[in-house]
């Protein structure tokens, strides 16, 4: 069984009250993590303060740094794939990907730490200033406290981390509680490569416990956090005027025009509804089909689902592995128990047994229904008919959530259509809304959050843009 220290200001510090971190396959104990105290807490903002008021590195340094970062990565992939796997219950093909794309996260933040710029101010133009000269740097905020989630243990980690060290500043980090020696193994990483102590410390505990310390600190400039809109909207409440990106709720509409390939749309949004469990901020959720294709579209899904492979996540061929908790996979049955009561019916799936609950398509249902009104975060697609596209966008769009969507169509009016006024932070034509790269700007509109996730987006955001005036004698 492994153990983890708390890691503030480059040292490995163990508590006297450990947390225990279960296999989410079997249920045993996996690790123990040293829990934090509001002592602890302070110590790791102290130590971030101080880092960053010496300015411990510099651009080239920092890139350096990242850069070997991401080769230890590439280096131990299996290994850090599998402890994936064994915390969060993420099937061991997708853990596998998720170290990959945690390498491309960290390479482009290091590429981006040299590429930290203003630009010109024409400030000569103005009367009575043509003997000043003008232009802008950006600055880093400070310390930044990341809060991270369960579903991508490293690579929402590094998401946050990456462009908060690359942009100069320190960081304290709080993974989820559900998985976090994924996020201690990168820290071990990050001491490894060179990273001066106190730039990077790594708290763990009681969300909530955690949260509400961090939230008090002054000393904190920005937080950047991704989880629900409720945990989002409180952090943002007892915030003040400090900056914050937010990463929140969703329930990702993906529409199914008449006009587009129904098998290949149907193979798409099956894989990217299902894929860890559902457990994903863009997974599929409300899906939309033209009532002229609904029949074969329905054919084609059911067909496309039946081929996904559900069971052991260690297991390279499977698609579908556990929840992350049982409770969560029994909060998700009660979701479909209450859609059945009102008249939903189940296409397919519906049966749990402990955290594993099969692949579900629920139809019949109305906007009222928690799994289509809220997130569902499991492994459930809801199937709407429509005639109207324009009826359908609105409908789409009474939705509290706005992440990202998808429209499957051949049809170009069509899709700039839905690209107008689908009321998402990114829309995908035909392609479903789990398509990410980690280079692009990734964030959302309403109880999605605010702010941009992708190393060049979080560099703006974590970064003060400067005015320098010159006056030329």
């Amino acid at each position: 069984m492994q153990t983890f220290g708390l890691f503030i200001n480059g040292k490995w510090q163990e508590t006297n009250e450990m947390m225990e971190v279960v296999d989410k396959t079997n249920q045993d104990v996996y690790a123990k993590v040293s829990k934090a105290n509001e002592n602890d807490v302070t110590s790791a903002v102290d130590a971030a303060e101080c880092a960053f008021r010496y300015d411990l590195t510099t651009p080239y340094e920092r890139y350096e740094i990242l850069m070997n970062v991401a080769n230890l990565l590439k280096e131990r992939k299996e290994e850090i794939a599998k402890n994936i796997t064994h915390e969060a219950g993420k099937p061991i093909k997708q853990a596998r990907s998720e170290v990959d794309r945690s390498v491309e996260t960290t390479l482009l933040s290091a590429e981006e730490a040299k590429r930290l710029s203003g630009e010109g101010v024409p400030v000569e133009a103005a009367p009575g200033s043509e003997n000043r000269m003008a232009f802008t740097i950006r600055v880093p905020v400070g310390v930044v406290a990341a809060i991270s989630p369960f579903n991508f243990p490293l690579n929402l980690v590094m998401h946050k981390i990456g462009p908060a060290l690359a942009a100069g500043n320190t960081v304290v980090l709080k993974p989820a509680s559900a998985t976090p020696t994924t996020a201690l193994i990168l820290a071990k990483l990050f001491e490894e490569a060179g990273l001066p102590a106190g730039v990077l410390n790594v708290v763990t505990g009681k969300g909530s416990e955690i949260g509400k310390w961090l939230t008090k600190d002054e000393r904190i400039q920005l937080f950047t956090f991704t989880g629900s809109a409720e945990v989002g909207l409180n952090i943002k409440q007892n915030t003040g005027m400090k900056k914050l990106v937010m990463e929140l709720g969703n329930n990702s509409p993906v529409i199914v025009d008449h006009e587009t390939d129904i098998k290949e749309a149907a193979q798409n949004i099956a894989a990217k509804s299902y894929a860890y469990a559902g457990q994903v901020c863009i997974s599929v959720q409300r899906v939309y089909v033209d009532e002229k294709i609904r029949d074969d579209f329905e054919s084609e899904l059911l067909s496309a689902i039946k081929e996904l492979n559900v069971g052991d996540p260690f297991d390279d061929q499977t698609d579908v592995g556990p929840m992350i908790t049982v409770e969560e996979a029994k909060r998700a049955e009660e979701w479909i128990q209450e859609a059945k009561d009102k008249g939903a019916k189940i296409l397919v799936g519906g049966t749990r047994n402990e955290n594993f609950l099969e692949p579900t398509v629920v139809t019949n249902v109305t906007q009222e229904m928690k799994v289509v009104c809220e997130e569902v975060f499991a492994p459930i697609m809801s199937l709407i008919s429509y005639s109207d596209l324009d009826e359908c966008l609105n409908e789409v769009n009474q939705s509290d959530y706005g992440l990202q969507g998808g429209i499957f169509t051949n049809n170009i009016n069509k899709a700039m259509k839905a690209a107008r006024k689908m009321e998402v932070g990114g829309i995908m034509i035909n392609d479903a809304s789990q398509y990410r790269v980690d280079l692009m700007p990734y964030g959302g509109m309403k109880d999605s959050g605010w702010g941009k996730e992708g190393p060049k987006y979080s560099i703006k955001e974590m970064t003060e843009e400067r005015l320098v005036v010159m006056n030329l004698k």
